[in-house]
């Protein structure tokens, strides 16, 4: 019976010790990343939407791009209508005339702190620039 209260104890402290960060964020809310969307080309624009609704674009951004790089760079289509017919340039520099901000660090640009926040590393930049090559 001896091990067993050495046992009991150990499983009792190794839950203890694994419950400490539960308990620590305990009615924190996780609010996520701070968004700055007010961009130059975001000010100029009459009505300020995105190619797409934003509920599509928060799900579904990722598939729209693959989906664009597939019929840009293998199909050689230039151009994109989206829901409601407007047309747009079939081109990753379409999203970052509006999502990037100049003179703004990348850690802090609007992609790249969602994608921080949500822990995925795209492959975007590995064949990409940001627009201004000084930001680090």
């Amino acid at each position: 019976m001896f091990k067993g209260r050495r046992i009991i104890a150990g499983l009792i402290f190794a839950v203890a010790l694994l419950s400490i960060p539960l308990f620590y964020n305990l009615g924190k809310s996780n609010k996520g990343p701070v968004i700055d969307l007010d961009t130059p080309a975001i000010r100029q624009l009459e009505v300020k939407e995105c190619i797409e609704s934003t509920d599509y674009m928060k799900a579904n951004h990722m598939k729209l791009l693959y989906q664009w790089r597939e019929e840009g760079v293998r199909e050689g289509k230039t151009e994109y209508i989206n829901s409601k017919g407007k047309e747009y340039r079939l081109s990753f520099q379409t999203c970052l005339n509006c999502h990037y901000k100049p003179g703004v660090k990348k850690s802090e640009q609007f992609c790249v702190s969602c994608h921080n926040y949500a822990a995925v590393k795209p492959n975007c930049w590995e064949c990409h620039l940001l627009p201004d090559p000084h930001i680090e």
